[in-house]
């Protein structure tokens, strides 16, 4: 086998560190809690006991609360303390919630393994992946809390998620452990491509349509400004974002969401096949290959930390940005240079395609009505239920609205007949910008199909110019340039089940050739390591994997009345 590079083997090795995680998992486990008294929590915190009948709900901050927090993202951690960012300062000074992060410092997989050897080091909140085997793992082993004996009693959560959705995320025993983020039942992508306003202007505002125009852009970065200036910058390389966005570009219908951990697979014909053998994701491997070998893309761009990306944006180092998620950093960016100059800033264009292709079926991001992200709360919680029901105030429009506008009295002051905050006449939009973006890093139960039409509502009613830079681009690229990966986007696997093997195989194949591909030195390179990739493969009983997920993401559309 080639050697790998030494990027590459730091991918490979967390993976298989996170099979050795999976196998240090206790299953023991006590039952699930049934919803606690408001006296009994309100003693474990140290309060006095009230005369609260006990079967009533527990009023968020009308008492201390107090839980650790961990967030299983290697490329992320929880911030430092609460005074961070603006909501969790908020929490502290007006709600009575302690919250503890608990930190990583990038060694995810070592730390989960550590707490999963031993259960009495969990945190009582995680948040993360909803695909992750390890928390199938922590649930199946008895140890995450079912949230079912709460959703009547604090009814946000209940409210604005579809029952139909809520069937999706429920575990195999039929109980609800996940509590998800962004859900919604409108587009919510927000991933594409992002310009610098400046550098495209003083290079004469080319076309930066096809693929095609692109490369040649790239080119004339280089030329230019050499190596003050990367040409692309690809978010999270080992997550496979902004390769996938790059992917969606060569074919019509393309998923972004075909190179993920949890599909890994492309439809054709109604039914999941190879993604080592799709003509188009060749030929985009290739032509990510092209610009790593010119240095049109940062050369460590597979391995490189998202702060570093955010300074370079900061500073206006990078000509064109793309991923899956791009519009928290830009806009953030955007705001820092246009303080500095009016005519410097970045905007964002109709996702590339490959020329004589159909723009309006390229994709470069899906929408899934779960969002992405999910909470769970731990046996080792004291206040399983007082944990949720802050978790369904956050989600809830007083949440959702202090988190992106700041507190009530500021920006906003009460709301209207549909539950919507009205917007005060001395609404800041450069303070609700930095509030947003500040606040992005614990956004962890976010309800999308409240909060974008409260964006929309003020930013629809100002001139173009001063509208939100996130929200003008989300309505008018990110969000129509997406399509629903809602049924297919769904498709967890038990580690243990008889296929858990080829899962993890798979993916740890698929890591070690996609960073493979696209360093590889010519056209022909890249086509001898996907045809040993499909090959090793099939050897893994890859064609029986892509008919499981096949058989489920046709349950799920039953189940979503497709």
């Amino acid at each position: 086998m080639k050697k790998m590079k030494k990027p590459l083997l730091m991918v490979v090795s967390a993976v298989f560190l996170l099979v050795t995680v999976l196998a240090g998992c206790s299953n023991s486990g006590g039952k699930d809690p049934k919803p606690t008294t408001t006296a009994s929590n309100n003693k474990e915190q140290g309060s006095e006991a009230t005369e609260t009948p006990a079967d009533a709900p527990w009023v968020f901050g009308s008492s201390p609360l107090a839980f650790s927090a961990y967030t299983h993202y290697g490329w992320q951690d929880f911030p430092d303390n609460m005074d961070a960012n603006p909501f969790w300062k908020y929490l502290k000074e007006n709600k009575q919630v302690t919250i503890t992060p608990i930190h990583a410092k990038g060694n995810h997989d070592a730390l989960l393994q550590t707490m999963m050897a031993d259960t009495s080091q969990l945190p009582d909140l995680l948040y993360g992946d909803r695909y992750n085997p390890a928390l199938e793992r922590l649930i199946e082993g008895g140890q995450m809390v079912a949230l079912d004996p709460y959703l009547d009693k604090y009814p946000n959560l209940k409210k604005w998620l579809d029952p139909k959705l809520m069937d999706l995320l429920r575990s195999a025993d039929g109980k609800l452990y996940k509590f998800p983020n962004w859900y919604t039942e409108k587009p919510t992508n927000t991933g594409g491509y992002v310009v610098n306003k400046k550098i495209y202007a003083e290079l004469g505002s080319p076309a930066l349509e096809t693929t095609d125009d692109l490369y040649a852009y790239l080119k004339a970065v280089k030329e230019k400004y050499g190596d003050k200036v990367v040409p692309m910058d690809l978010d999270r390389g080992s997550e496979i974002q902004g390769m996938g966005v790059i992917y969606t570009g060569f074919g019509e219908g393309n998923l972004y969401k075909s190179l993920s951990s949890e599909l890994q697979g492309v439809i054709k014909d109604d039914k999941l096949v190879s993604i080592f053998t799709d003509p188009s994701f060749r030929e985009s491997q290739k032509y990510l290959a092209k610009l790593y070998r010119e240095k049109l893309i940062s050369q460590d761009w597979w391995t490189q930390v998202r702060d570093v990306v955010s300074e370079k944006l900061m500073t206006g180092r990078v000509a064109v940005y793309a991923g899956s998620g791009v519009t928290t950093f830009a806009s953030r960016a955007d705001m820092a240079l246009r303080e500095k100059d009016p005519n410097d800033g970045y905007f964002m264009i109709w996702p590339v395609h490959k020329a004589g292709l159909d723009k309006n079926k390229i994709y470069a991001g899906g929408w899934d009505r779960l969002g992405w992200n999910v909470t769970s709360i731990t046996k080792h919680a004291k206040d399983p239920e007082k944990i949720f029901a802050f978790l369904d105030w956050m989600t809830g429009p007083e949440g959702m609205t202090i988190q992106f506008f700041g507190p009530e009295g500021g920006n906003w002051k009460g709301f209207d007949e549909n539950e919507q905050p009205i917007f005060t006449d001395t609404y800041n939009e450069a303070e609700v910008t930095k509030i947003q973006a500040d606040n992005d890093p614990v956004q962890i139960v976010g309800n999308t199909s409240y909060i974008d039409p409260a964006k929309l509502k003020f930013v629809n009613s100002l001139p173009l110019e001063k509208q939100n830079w996130q929200a003008r681009w989300q309505r008018d690229i990110t969000w129509p340039s997406s399509n629903d990966i809602t049924a297919i986007n769904n498709l967890p696997m038990s580690p243990d089940s008889p296929l858990g093997d080829t899962r993890q195989q798979i993916l740890d194949l698929s890591l070690e050739t996609f960073a493979a591909s696209t360093t590889a030195k010519s056209d022909e390179e890249v086509d001898k390591i996907l045809d040993a990739a499909e090959k090793k493969a099939q050897s893994y009983k890859y064609e029986e994997l892509l008919a499981w997920r096949t058989e489920k993401w046709q349950s799920n559309k039953a189940i979503l009345g497709e």
